[in-house]
């Protein structure tokens, strides 16, 4: 996790604290003293400290909309916090996904939604709904589009089978209960 001895506390002993979700969004700001960030580590759930009512406090606690922590790190100058989070519900009090407002979500969370609407489709002509009913077809089409990939000759036809290819990954990956986030942790981790 993090060294909190290395931690620059403000003078109140507070660090602001970015949660940011595993797609990338950043869910909201809240502060952490070290006695949060203990629980924290503790726990594996977020622990804040709320300025107004000076209470040490649990996301979710009373709401259910924990976040489960994925990652903590400092900054370059060690007086701010990411801290990377599993968000169950909505993040923010007044019900939206973040305290920033309903914030666009990106091409590939905007995916997994179409994923898991056309998994539950009654339409038998949802070409995903097929994809997801037919794993070995399904493979297939990741292979063959692989191949597009490998055999394309020009930039355009190259964008154009990457993105086939990318778009079948991700059905293939949504197919087993993995997100393109698990895919990035893998390359995070190899990285030298």
């Amino acid at each position: 996790m993090i060294d909190l001895d290395a931690v620059k506390w403000s003078d109140a002993g507070l660090i602001p604290v970015i949660a940011q979700a595993r797609d990338g969004r950043v869910l909201m700001l809240a502060y952490a003293n070290r006695e949060a960030l203990e629980k924290t580590i503790e726990t594996g759930l977020m622990h804040y400290w709320s300025r107004s009512r000076r209470a040490l406090w649990q996301k979710g606690e009373t709401s259910g909309h924990t976040q489960r922590v994925v990652s903590l790190q400092l900054d370059c100058d060690h007086d701010t916090l990411l801290a990377r989070v599993e968000q169950t519900g909505p993040a923010c009090h007044t019900g939206q996904a973040t305290c920033f407002g309903d914030v666009e979500p990106d091409i590939l969370t905007r995916l997994w939604q179409v994923f898991e609407e056309r998994k539950n489709s009654q339409n038998p002509d949802s070409y995903v709904k097929k994809l997801l009913e037919k794993p070995r077809r399904l493979r297939q089409k990741v292979g063959e589009e692989g191949v597009e990939v490998a055999l394309a000759e020009t930039n355009e036809e190259l964008v154009y089978e990457a993105a086939d290819l990318v778009f079948h990954l991700c059905v293939l990956l949504f197919s087993q209960g993995l997100s393109w986030q698990d895919l990035t942790q893998e390359l995070e981790r190899r990285r030298p």
